[in-house]
This record gives structure tokens, C-alpha cells and sequence, in this order.
């Protein structure tokens, strides 16, 4: 078992990501822009995130959620997706990420979908 390791897509926040790197520096955290996949769609970006084994991070609440329920339904799973409204504040989603990363392992969050912040 190992500890999770997080992708944000390419419309999530950096403030939050910035934020995750000040709280603790241990956490690996990684934008799509970082791994060199800018313009990807929401399929391609789930598919690289379970293939690293990175828990997707992101705002869109509403295709990229329903891009994950459907790879769940058809067999091709998921690492996990962390979704939050992107006018939730930096601070306390930026903590339930140090906090899902200090107390869990990345093979809990498997096939999972879960808003954030607690």
C-alpha cells in the first residue's frame, strides 16, 4: 500500500497546488501542464492519471465527473477523483489534501469519487 499521490487537471487552481507544496512539501502533487499534457481531454487525462496511479484532482464537477462515472461503470476504473467548486476557498481544500495524503493509502481512493473539502 502506498501513499497518494494527486494530478489536477489542466482548469484546476494553482493556488491550491501552491498551497498543498507550503503545507507539506512530501506531498507529490503534479498539474497536467507540469507533465507536459496541456489540451488533453477529460478521458485522456483520467486514463494518464490511473495509468501513473494519481488521484485526479479538479473543478469540473460535471463532465469530467460524469467521464468518471462511466469508466467505473464500463470496467476501466479510476485512481479517485477529488472534485471541488472552484469558488471553495484555497485554504481548506488545500488541508483535506495534506490530510487524505497523511492519513490514507492511494488503494482506498480506487473507483472513487468524493467531494472536497470535508
Amino acid at each position: 500500500m502506498s501513499r497518494p499521490r494527486f494530478l489536477t487537471d489542466e482548469d484546476f487552481r494553482f493556488e491550491i497546488v501552491a498551497a498543498v507544496r507550503r503545507l507539506e512539501p512530501l506531498v507529490e502533487i503534479a498539474t497536467i501542464v507540469e507533465e507536459g499534457r496541456a489540451g488533453s481531454s477529460d478521458a485522456e487525462v483520467l486514463e494518464y492519471a490511473n495509468s501513473t496511479g494519481r488521484i485526479l484532482l479538479s473543478h469540473d464537477v460535471n463532465t469530467l465527473r460524469a467521464e468518471a462515472e462511466t469508466r467505473i461503470a464500463v470496467g476501466k476504473g479510476i485512481a479517485g477523483v477529488f472534485l471541488t467548486a472552484q469558488r471553495n476557498p484555497t485554504r481548506p481544500i488545500a488541508e483535506s489534501i495534506v490530510l487524505i495524503w497523511a492519513a490514507s493509502k492511494a488503494e482506498e481512493w480506487m473507483d472513487r469519487i468524493v467531494f472536497i473539502p470535508f
